[in-house]
C-alpha cells in the first residue's frame, strides 16, 4: 500500500504524464500494464537476504590480507576506481566514497576528480576525505571539462592495473573489488586469458518514503552478448578495465558526451574483440568476463538519467553516432534507429550479397496447413531469389498429393520426398538440405505463416560476418508470443522465452523486442548458413523431434559462430498442429531419451548454466523471473 500511495506523489504524477506525451495513449497504456504486473518472486527482500553479510565480509578482508601479506602484489594498487565529481549533493558524495573505503577488498585507490571548484562545501569534503584515508586522491581541475575529459583526467593519473567507474551519486556493494579481484585470479589460474574487461549485475536505489531506502529493478545480465550491445549499453555498471586497455582505446570521447560510456565499452570490447578473437563454445569473447552479482547500485532521484531519462534525449543520438563508428571500425553496413524506448537502438544491417535462398519444409499430409504456409511466403516475401523446397513424408491421401502436383515446380516450390519407416525430423530436414540449392536455408515448421519483410531481415542479419543462424520472433495466432528465442535450462533441457506473454509487451528490460546472441533459437522458422550447416553436420538423426534445433545451434556455438535472435522478422506459429497428440507412453519414453542425449552431449550447459542468461534467474519459468532456488 505504501508503495501505491507513492506513485501518487507529484513527482510521479508529472513522470507518467511525460511517458505518456512521448508514448501516445495506446503504447503508453500498455507499458503501465506490463510495469504493473506482480514480481513472481520479490526482488528486495531476494536481495537482502543475498548481499554480503557481516561474517562473508569479514573472511573476505582475511583471505585480501592473506594474499597482500603473500609477496604475490607488486607495490602499485591493484584498482583505480575513478569517480567524476560535479556539484554533488553533501549526503551523496559520502555515501559513494564510505561504499568505495569499505571495500573487503583494500588494493586500491579512489581518485575523486573535482570539475566543480568554486563548489567550497564540496571541495571542503574531499579534503576530509583524502586526509582521513591515503587511498583517496583528489584532482582538481580548473574548470568543468565536460564528463568525458573529466573522466579521462582519472584515467590517464590512475596507478592500478584496473580502472573501476562509477557516477559521483551511485554506490558500489563491500565486496565489488573481492569479487572482480577473485575473477581475475580465478581465469589466469586456471590458464584462461587475463581478463581485460569485466562487469557486473545492476540494480537501482531511491528513498523508500520513511527515512530509508529501497533497491529496485535489478537488471541481470548475461555474458558478452556483442548484439545485446548493439542495442543498449547492458554491460553499464560496474564497469572495471584493464588499464592498458582503457589507455589503447583513447579513454572517453567528448564527441559523445551523454553517452561516452557506450562509445567507450564499444571501443574497449572491439579493441578486446581484435586482440582476442571471436571466442569459441561456451565463452562468448575471452578477455570479458562477466560477474553474475549485484555488485552496483544506481541511484534514483528526480534529476538521475535513471528516473528522469527523457532529460538526456540529447544522450540517445549520442549513442546512435557511437554504434554508427562501432559498426565502421567493424567493416559492417547498416543503419541505426533510435527506439521509442529511452536508450535502446536497433540497427537495420544492408543485405547486398542477394544469394539463393532455400526454405525447406518438412510436410506429412496437412494440406489446408501447408497451404497456407506457402501462400504466406508468397505474399509476405519481399525478396526474390529464393526456392521452396517441401519434403514430403509418407503422405498417402489424395488431397495432399493432388496440392503437390499443383505446386511442384511452379513460383519457386520444388517437392521432394523423404521414405522412412518412423518420422524423424532431423533426417527429413537433411534431406531437404541435401536437394537444396540456395547458399543460406531457411528451416521452417508447416504450421507457420511468415509476416513481410521476414526473409530479408533475416538474410541481412545472417550475412554478417561471424552470424551461424538467426531466428525470429514467433506468435501465436492470439497474438500471445510464442517464442523470442530459447535458453537452455529451462524445463530442465531447453526452452523458449516469454511464450504466452502479450505480444505487445517488451519483456524484461525490452528482451523480447531486442536482436541479442542466444545459445538457440527454435528450428519452427530458423535460417542457418548452407556451408556451416554441412560442416557441423546437420541435424542429428539421433534427436527426431525433440531439440534436434537447440542441438544444431550448440553445434554452431561450439565452432565460435553466432546465433541471433531477431525480433524484427516475425511469424505466426500455429505449434506443432501436424505433430498430433504428445503425450502417449511411446513419445513420452522418446522425450525422455532425446532430453537425456542433450545433457550427455552438452554436459557443460547443464552444470554451468546457460551463458547467455543469468544464473539468478529462474530455470521453471520463460519470463526472466528471479530464481527462488
Amino acid at each position: 500500500m505504501d508503495s501505491m500511495l507513492r506513485k501518487f506523489k507529484p513527482y510521479y504524477i508529472r513522470k507518467a504524464f511525460r511517458y505518456l506525451r512521448h508514448y501516445g495513449l495506446h503504447d503508453f497504456a500498455v507499458r503501465v500494464q506490463e510495469r504493473l504486473a506482480p514480481e513472481h518472486v520479490p526482488y528486495s527482500p531476494w536481495f537482502e537476504k543475498r548481499r554480503a553479510n557481516g561474517e562473508e565480509l569479514a573472511a573476505q578482508r582475511r583471505e585480501a590480507e592473506a594474499y597482500l601479506r603473500s609477496g604475490k602484489k607488486e607495490q602499485e594498487p591493484l584498482f583505480s576506481v575513478i569517480v567524476p565529481i560535479y556539484r554533488t549533493p553533501e549526503r551523496y558524495l559520502q555515501e559513494m566514497a564510505q561504499s568505495v573505503l569499505s571495500q573487503s577488498f583494500p588494493d586500491f585507490e579512489l581518485i575523486l576528480v573535482n570539475a566543480s571548484p568554486d563548489d567550497r562545501r564540496c571541495s571542503a569534503s574531499l579534503r576530509v576525505l583524502e586526509e582521513k584515508d591515503r587511498r583517496v586522491r583528489i584532482l582538481a581541475l580548473s574548470e568543468n571539462q565536460g564528463i568525458a575529459q573529466n573522466t579521462n583526467a582519472g584515467l590517464f593519473s590512475a596507478r592500478g592495473d584496473y580502472v573501476c567507474f562509477m557516477d559521483h551519486d551511485d554506490r558500489i556493494e563491500p565486496d565489488a573489488l573481492y569479487h572482480a579481484w577473485k575473477a581475475i585470479v580465478s581465469a589466469c589460474g586456471a590458464g584462461r586469458k587475463e581478463p581485460l574487461l569485466l562487469y557486473t549485475d545492476e540494480d537501482k536505489i531511491r528513498d523508500d518514503g520513511k527515512g530509508g531506502e529501497e533497491h529496485f529493478q535489478p537488471h541481470f545480465k548475461p555474458d558478452f552478448n556483442l548484439d545485446l550491445l548493439r542495442s543498449n549499453n547492458y554491460i553499464c555498471h560496474f564497469l572495471i578495465v584493464k588499464t592498458s586497455i582503457a589507455r589503447e582505446a583513447g579513454g572517453f570521447d567528448s564527441m559523445y558526451d551523454g553517452a561516452q560510456d557506450y562509445d567507450f565499452i564499444l571501443r574497449c570490447t572491439d579493441l578486446i574483440r581484435a586482440q582476442c578473437g571471436c571466442g569459441y563454445g561456451r565463452e562468448a569473447q575471452p578477455g570479458i568476463v562477466h560477474i553474475p552479482r549485484v555488485l552496483y547500485a544506481w541511484r534514483v532521484h528526480e534529476q538521475s538519467t535513471a528516473d528522469n531519462p527523457e532529460s538526456k534525449s540529447y544522450a540517445y543520438d549520442a549513442g546512435r553516432r557511437a554504434l554508427l563508428a562501432h559498426l565502421d571500425r567493424c567493416g559492417e553496413k547498416g543503419d541505426v534507429v533510435v527506439s521509442p524506448d529511452f536508450g535502446f537502438y536497433r540497427i537495420r544491417y544492408r543485405e547486398e550479397v542477394h544469394p539463393l535462398v532455400s526454405i525447406i519444409i518438412p510436410n506429412h499430409e496437412q494440406r489446408e496447413v501447408l497451404q497456407k504456409c506457402i501462400d504466406a511466403i508468397h505474399a509476405h516475401t519481399d525478396y526474390d531469389r529464393y526456392e521452396v523446397i517441401v519434403v514430403e513424408n509418407n503422405s498417402t491421401s489424395r488431397e495432399i498429393l493432388s496440392y503437390y502436383k499443383s505446386i511442384q515446380g511452379n513460383d519457386h516450390v520444388r517437392v521432394v520426398r523423404w521414405k522412412g519407416a518412423s518420422f524423424n525430423f532431423s533426417s527429413v530436414c537433411n534431406k531437404g538440405a541435401d536437394q537444396a540449392h540456395g547458399t543460406y536455408l531457411v528451416f521452417m515448421n508447416n504450421d507457420v505463416e511468415v509476416k513481410d519483410g521476414w526473409l530479408t531481415e533475416l538474410l541481412s542479419v545472417c550475412e554478417r560476418p561471424g552470424v551461424g543462424a538467426a531466428g525470429p520472433k514467433l506468435f501465436y495466432p492470439d497474438g500471445k508470443i510464442q517464442s523470442a528465442g530459447v535458453v537452455i535450462g529451462i524445463g530442465q533441457v531447453a526452452g523458449s522465452l516469454f511464450t504466452g506473454m502479450n505480444g505487445a509487451f517488451g519483456g524484461y528490460l525490452h528482451k523480447a523486442s531486442l536482436m541479442q546472441d542466444l545459445s538457440a533459437v527454435t528450428g519452427a522458422l530458423m535460417m542457418v548458413r548452407r556451408e556451416i550447416f554441412e560442416q557441423v553436420g546437420g541435424f542429428r538423426k539421433e534427436l527426431a523431434v525433440a531439440f534436434n534445433d537447440v542441438d544444431l545451434c550448440l553445434k554452431l556455438r561450439e565452432k565460435g559462430w553466432l546465433v541471433v535472435y531477431d525480433p524484427f522478422a516475425q511469424a505466426i506459429h500455429h505449434e506443432s498442429v501436424s505433430r498430433g497428440d504428445e503425450y502417449t507412453k511411446e513419445k513420452a519414453e522418446r522425450f525422455r531419451k532425446e532430453a537425456a542425449f542433450m545433457k550427455a552431449a552438452w554436459p557443460d550447459y547443464y552444470e554451468q548454466g546457460d551463458p547467455f542468461y543469468n544464473p539468478n534467474l529462474s530455470l521453471k519459468r520463460w519470463d526472466y523471473s528471479l530464481s527462488d532456488d
